[in-house]
Order: structure tokens, then sequence, then C-alpha cells
């Protein structure tokens, strides 16, 4: 009853404040966004204040579409497009996603298709009346990306009726509150790191933010998310927001599909894009390793098919009183701070997720101004008081002295790289020192899933360094691409790496949890020549942590399944400045330079002193109601 009255109230208002001659044919939900279908989407398209005036009055977002049986059949389409835009532009695929009516075109040259002021699209809207969406070629094809647009592509008819239900969800119509709260409960991530998940609270809404695994545990009982408390209702949740697509932040998602949840899940394109990757990774390395694995690939599927990505900045509804904004965290590739408005001004939070206070090589800082706020959630990796790092240049000459050392000694090096961030971030700065002839020229090896996670970054330039897109696009220099570089294409490749030249190696996973990297440190280990450089946080019980603590006999067990104990000799060495997290000194800073200035501070994704340690420390510079709570603690903002 609700969603009808609701939905005709706007339905109503819509069909009177659009022009007649307009001829719109029909109003649909789209996720958060409510879809105009017309005969003559000119008058609207040419007359835009129209739709903005309606778009402001409703509160809503409002896009315009023409009618389905105006759109030029896909084949002629492309014809059409093709002699429309310039040969120069060169063009490398042209897309149709018949759900939103919606091509999009690939070009190396974007700017030709787009045309001066927009003419060339314009040109291609008139003619062919569907929607023109240009991106760049990317210089890395990303097999994964090609995956998901062919299965949206090809379950288009469901997307359709999943964004349908989404929206009614949405746009629901509130029964009248006198009385509005709102709560937060910590299901995971809180004085700890890893499968971090926030239950966000209000009298209309269930919000979700993160859902991840712990990947440094054997324990079950620790190594999901807490969704066994009394208040979290799975049939009630309304939306699941991902900051970012690293494991202990999004590795538990499917698991919600595969018990029923149908709703949406927002992040930005790159997120989706790596979380897929990062996902269906996870499930091959439990079935190599023969674990049970919480879910499925046709829930990951179900994810891909229910997320509505967003552009930092963009303001989305998600239930029928809250509100979201993701910006730039300045982590990983599209990594977010999460932006809540809750209710008509009643209250703001924003969740910082894993976050960078400073720039790198591969992305800006972190964003720390937003439009209203009240609560800020704060993560304290490395919150202690003396978990400040290295300057940035420091970090990178010791990483080079290292590599240069061991080479020089005949020595191979290894480099356990997180797939998405840390390797990227190494691989530009490994680039430019070989380039400029400041480390030894030796062969760089790249094994696991860099490679993907980097064609997915070529992807994306949008979410990269300005300087870094210019390097690529305006100077023709691209680090991912350099012939220094050298990927792994199998595992009988490794042998010969292992018993060949003096190298580097860069592989999966970071922490030596699995993936290659435990094969190469298994081989390597034993010889004092090589050195095995960390440039990423190891969580406890990972293998990486310890190593780092000094172990000199490691439990192992080879791929033939025997164990057997390998002799620690390689040199170890760790080097803190790359990390993608902000240390003592950017914690402090970003909360002071936070706007507006929070009330209450709440610290999490840390190790339990330093989430307390930090907490007490910002009650006293803020002079703000500061809290480091457990998991399963709920605590009542309004």
């Amino acid at each position: 009853m609700f969603l009808n009255e609701s939905f005709n109230k706007i339905k109503q208002t819509i069909l009177e404040s659009i022009p007649k001659d307009a001829s719109v044919t029909d109003i649909e939900f789209e996720g958060p966004e409510i879809a105009i279908y017309s005969r003559n989407p000119k008058v609207l398209l040419s007359n835009g204040e129209i739709v903005k005036e309606l778009a402001k009055r409703l509160r809503k977002r409002l896009v315009i579409r023409s009618d389905p049986a105006l759109r030029m059949p896909p084949q002629q389409a492309e014809e059409e497009i093709k002699k429309i835009v310039p040969e120069e532009a060169e063009i490398s695929s042209i897309n149709f996603d018949d759900n939103v009516g919606e091509v999009i075109i690939e070009a190396k040259k974007p700017g030709l298709v787009i045309g001066r002021n927009g003419v060339t699209l314009k040109e291609i809207t008139r003619k062919i009346f569907w929607r023109p969406s240009v991106i760049r070629t990317p210089p890395i094809q990303s097999r994964i990306i090609l995956q998901l647009r062919h299965a949206l592509q090809k379950e288009s008819d469901k997307r359709r009726g999943i964004l349908k239900k989404i929206g009614q969800r949405i746009h629901r119509s509130v029964l009248p509150v006198h009385n509005g709260w709102l709560r937060f409960t910590a299901l995971g991530g809180f004085r700890e790191v890893g499968r971090t998940c926030i239950f966000v609270q209000t009298a209309e809404s269930n919000v979700l933010i993160d859902c991840g695994i712990n990947v440094g545990t054997s324990s079950q009982g620790n190594s999901f998310p807490r969704l066994d408390m009394p208040e979290f209702d799975l049939d009630e949740l309304d939306a699941v927001i991902i900051t970012h697509s690293h494991l202990d932040h999004c590795g538990f998602v499917p698991f919600l599909y595969k018990y029923g949840y149908r709703g949406a899940v927002y992040c930005t394109k790159a997120t989706r894009n790596l979380m897929t990757l990062l996902q269906l990774d996870y499930l091959d390395v439990a079935e190599r390793e023969g674990k049970l694995s919480p879910y499925k690939q046709k829930d990951v599927k179900n994810v891909v098919l229910n997320t509505i990505p967003l552009d930092y900045g963009e303001v989305t509804d998600i239930s029928p009183d809250v509100r979201l904004t993701l910006h730039n965290a300045g982590h990983i590739l599209g990594s977010s701070i999460v932006h809540l408005h809750v209710g008509d001004g009643l209250y703001n939070i924003a969740y910082t997720g894993d976050f960078k206070f400073s720039k790198s090589r591969l992305l800006e800082a972190a964003t720390s101004h937003f439009p209203r706020l009240e609560t800020l959630i704060l993560e304290s990796t490395y919150g202690h008081i003396d978990d400040n790092m290295p300057s940035r240049r420091e970090s990178e000459r010791r990483l080079v002295n290292a590599i240069n050392k061991t080479v020089q000694r005949k020595g191979k090096v290894l480099i356990p790289v997180l797939a998405v961030g840390r390797a990227q971030e190494i691989i530009v700065l490994l680039e430019e020192a070989i380039r400029h002839k400041i480390m030894e020229e030796v062969p760089i090896f790249i094994d696991g899933m860099i490679s993907e996670a980097t064609a997915i970054h070529t992807t994306h330039p949008e979410y990269l360094a300005h300087d870094l897109r210019d390097k690529i696009f305006h100077y023709g220099l691209n680090p991912f691409l350099a012939d220094c570089f050298t990927q792994v294409e199998s595992t009988n490749a490794r042998t010969d790496i292992i018993e060949g030249e003096p190298s580097v190696i860069l592989a999966t996973s970071g922490m030596l949890t699995g993936g290659p990297s435990v094969d190469y440190f298994r081989h390597l280990a034993t010889d004092p020549k090589n050195t095995v450089i960390f440039v990423s946080y190891q969580i406890e019980g990972t293998l990486g942590r310890r190593i780092q603590k000094g172990w000199r006999e490691i439990p192992m067990t080879a791929r033939n399944g025997k164990s057997h104990i390998v002799n620690v000799e390689l040199n170890i060495e760790t080097v803190e400045g790359f990390s993608g997290h902000s240390d003592r000194r950017q914690l402090i800073n970003f909360a002071k330079q936070v706007t507006p200035k929070p009330e209450r501070v709440i610290t999490c994704h840390g190790e339990k002193s330093k989430c307390i340690g930090l907490a007490k420390s910002l009650k006293k510079i803020l002079r703000a109601d500061s809290q480091s709570p457990t998991n399963l603690e709920t605590i009542r903002l309004v």
C-alpha cells in the first residue's frame, strides 16, 4: 500500500511538470534513480532546467531515456557511430546496454568521440537514440571486466528486475515517526584487524557497511562477521556499502546472497571490478587448499548483478531516510570514505574505511571535507604513539638499497605484495628506479593476480594520481607496460626463476597466507644470499607476521601435501612507508583537519591497544567524545 501510494505521487508530479510534447511513455524505478522514458527526449534534453527543478523538488535522481521503440537496432547503430566519429579516434569496441539504453564506446582518443563541447556525442544521440558513454581504451585488457560486461549484458532482463525491486524498496513511503533514532553495532573489525562490518540502524532503515573476512585466522569463530546478532535480520537489510576491495572488507558479501539477500551493494566501479576478482580468487585458493568456502561462484555473480556503482561525490538515496555519498579514501584504487546523511538533517556519519591522508605515487590523498558531520568512525591500523612511518622518499631509498645489496651478492629478492594497490605502487617505483639507473637492472617477475589487478587499474585512470595520469596519457610513459617486467605464466616457470640469475619477484599474497609468494618463500628461505622484503601490514596469525617476528623454523606444507620444517636463513626486511594506511601523525592530522569538526569519534580496524590509545588521544586533542567499542557493542548516536 505504502509503495503504490509513494510511487503514484512521484509519477503524478512528474507527469504534471513535464511538457506534454515530451510524450512520456513510462516512469520506472531503476535502483536509486527514477527513469523517465520519452518518445521525444529532445524536449527534455534541450531543456535541462525542467528536469533539474523537478529533481530538486522531488529530491530524487532523475534520468531521461529514449523509449526503447525509438532506439536504432544495435548493428545499424554501430555503423552509424563509425560514420559520425572520425577514424583518428581509434574506436576499439562498441557495446550496447539495453537495460539502460546506453552505448559504451571505447576509444584510444576519447576526446575525438566526445567532440568540442560534446557536439559529436549530441549527434550520436540524435541519430541513434542511445545514450553514449565514452571510455578510454585501456592499455592492458582486463579479463575480469570483459566477463562482467558479458554477464551484465546476458542478464539484462534480470538486472532490470533487480533494479526495479531495489528502487521500490528505496522509495517506499515511511511511517510518521516523531522520535527518530540512530545507532550502530560493531559486527567485526573493532579492536582487531580483519572481518570489518558495521551495522547502522534507524527507525526506517538497516544498512551494512563492509562485510569482510579475517584472512589471518583459521578459526571459523573469528573469521567472519558476527551476523548472528539478534538485531541483524537479513530480510530487513536495505543496503550494503563496500569501502574497498580488500577481502577483510568485502570477502563475506557473497555469503549474504547465498542466504537470501537481494538488495543493493554500493561501491565505486573500480571496487566492484577488483572485489569480484578477489572474491573469485578466494574461492580458487580455498578449493586448492581443500578448505570449505562459505559461498559459491553463483553467489559472487549475484553480488555483481545487484551492485550499483557510484562515482565520488554522487549523492544517492539508499533507503527512505539514508543518503550515501562516497569520497576518495586514497587507500587503493576506488577506495571510499562513506558519508551517510540520515533523515532530513537528523545526523551525519563519515566512516573512513582504510584510508591514506597523504599523496602516493598511485593515488591522491584522502578527502577530509564533508558537507555535514556529527560522528567520525576512524581506522586505527597504525594508531599507536610509536606508529610514525618514515617519509615515502626514505622508504623508497631503503627498498632500492635492499634490492641492490641482494643483487650484488647474487641473491634474489622476494616482495610479497597485495595484488591490489601495493603491487602497482611498487611497480611504478621500480620502473622509475631502473629508468633513472638508481637500481640494478635485473629481471622483475610478476606472479599471481597482480597483472589482472594492474589491468583493472589501467581501465580506471580517473582514480589514479593526476601526475601518473599525465605521465601515461600525455607523455607516453606507462610504467605498467615497461620492458623490465615479466609476467609468470605458469607454475613450471617458477623453478627456472628460483634456480636462475639474481632477480626481483613480486608475488601474492602480501601476508604469505597463500598464493605463489608462499611457494617462492619455501624455496628461497634457506639461502642467506636472498632477501624477503615486507611492504604490507602483516596481520597477527599470518605466516608473514611470524617471519617478521624472527621465527627461524617454519612448518610448511609442500605441493604434494607433506609437511616439513623450513629453516629461515634469508635476510628479512620490513619497509613500512609504503602502507596504504595512515600512520599515527596522519590519523591525528586528518581528525584535526576534518570539516565540519565531529562531535564524536569512534575508532576501529586496529589492534586493541591501538584503538583504545588513539581514542584517548583524540579525546584530548579534539575535546570530542571518543570511544573504542568492542565487537557486538551497540552505540546509540541519536
